[in-house]
């Protein structure tokens, strides 16, 4: 039987090949093969999102509930059916000619991101009562360091699975995501998790909404997660403009060196597998050498990358040529990589296990709502000033995130909530 450690791996090892094989040719797939114009690719970005914030706090609630092992495997095959459908859009719309193609493509986005709430916050919340939070810094950065080398391999097989069949890669990742559930159908085991046991007569929606309202009162004491409510909504909105902006960036006020005799999308490919490797290299380094012994180490080695993040994206911006860019998009993409695994196992330190799959819906949802309120307003920026602008005003969204992170340092670690019995 497999360890608890491994299956967590493998589901983000399997997740991160699937989002590169798909994401690769992702938007060649929107725009070439289906032909959607701007407005259709903002709907489709937007009817995801809009998922996401609509149902993130519900599935947190359901694994708090009633598990986190079903809440994963749910997620794991309606993402699939999500991915699957995305690709499978043109045929669909032929057996259904009164469903025209877009709304086959939304009805996808809405799948996708219906399952990705269910993983979303599940995942880490099993894995973090399996094997106590002692040991989840050393494993979110193993994970993350797999997951890179995974999504290496990912971006050569979409770009062949493309050549084959446009919608090939996002059938095949449906596929893929469907074995995945199958298989931790098998091996995926919760021990960790207790669920608290409801009072006689009380309806199923009664005891969620108890749940979701437990998780919500555990914020409202905790002034840092209120804090951090707030600012991923800044954060999301910094990620989703930097996120659509760079690349255009680079074709229209940066260039690439003419001497050079590569295509823009072997350029893209190049810039992805270079920060690939080097974050493979510093996540293994960071995986050896890193201690992260409670909250303020977590906090302040955030605090450090935070700003190390807001500089690249800055420099990004203001590039005066090639190389300059380059190097920040690298030093911004590495930056990132390291982020992720640090302070999800921050975030988990102030969270009990009672509520921490709810809590950590809630901040997914903050992130959605800043990707949806926030990404218009920093492509506004760019259409009526420039690309420039636009990548600044998102460095700048960045910034509120470190006094977060330093008045942890002055506060040092929150009392979390009581564990109640089973």
């Amino acid at each position: 039987m497999l360890q608890s450690t491994a299956v967590f791996i493998l589901i983000r090892a399997v997740s991160s090949l699937a989002h590169t094989t798909m994401g690769t040719t992702f938007t060649l797939y929107l725009v070439e093969a289906l032909g959607l114009n701007p407005f259709q690719l903002l709907l489709v970005g937007m009817v995801l999102e809009g998922t996401v914030l609509l149902f993130e706090g519900i599935t947190g609630v359901v694994a708090d509930t009633y598990g986190r092992r079903i809440s994963v495997i749910i997620g794991v095959f309606v993402v699939g059916g999500g991915m699957a459908l995305q690709g499978a859009v043109l045929p669909a719309e032929s057996l259904m000619p009164f469903i025209p193609m877009l709304g086959w493509l939304l009805a996808a986005q809405v799948l996708f991101g219906l399952g990705h709430t269910f993983v979303s916050g599940a995942e880490t919340a099993w894995i973090v009562d399996e094997i106590g939070e002692e040991r989840m810094a050393s494993l979110f950065l193993k994970s993350s360091r797999i997951s890179q080398a995974a999504g290496l391999a990912g971006i050569g097989l979409g770009v062949w699975l493309y050549q084959l069949s446009p919608g090939l890669p996002l059938v095949s990742v449906g596929l893929l995501y469907g074995l995945l559930g199958v298989f931790l159908i098998a091996v995926m085991k919760e021990t960790g998790f207790q669920r608290n046991a409801a009072p006689a007569g009380v309806a199923p929606w009664t005891e969620m909404a108890q749940t979701w309202l437990s998780g919500a009162r555990f914020i409202r004491n905790q002034p840092i997660l209120i804090f951090m409510l707030i600012v991923t909504v800044f954060t999301g909105a910094a990620s989703e403009g930097y996120d659509r902006l760079w690349g255009a960036h680079l074709i229209r006020e940066i260039g690439f060196p003419a001497h050079i005799p590569l295509s823009m999308a072997a350029w893209f490919g190049l810039i992805a597998a270079i920060s690939a490797l080097l974050s493979m290299a510093v996540l293994g380094l960071a995986e050896r050498r890193l201690t992260i012994s409670g909250p303020r180490a977590a906090a302040l080695i955030l605090l450090v990358l935070t700003a190390l993040r807001v500089g690249a994206v800055l420099a990004v911006a203001l590039a005066p040529g090639f190389i300059w860019a380059f190097a920040a998009l690298l030093l911004a993409e590495v930056v990132r990589s390291l982020s992720h695994p640090i302070y999800e196992t921050w975030l988990n330190q102030h969270i009990g296990s009672g509520s921490r799959a709810t809590v950590l819906s809630m901040m997914g949802q903050s992130d959605a709502l800043g990707q949806i309120a926030g990404g218009p307003f920093v492509g506004w920026v760019g259409s009526r000033l420039s690309i420039r602008a636009s990548l600044t005003v998102a460095a700048l969204l960045l910034s509120p995130i470190l006094p977060v992170f330093a008045r942890v340092l002055v506060r040092g670690k929150p009392a979390k909530e009581p564990e109640q019995a089973s």
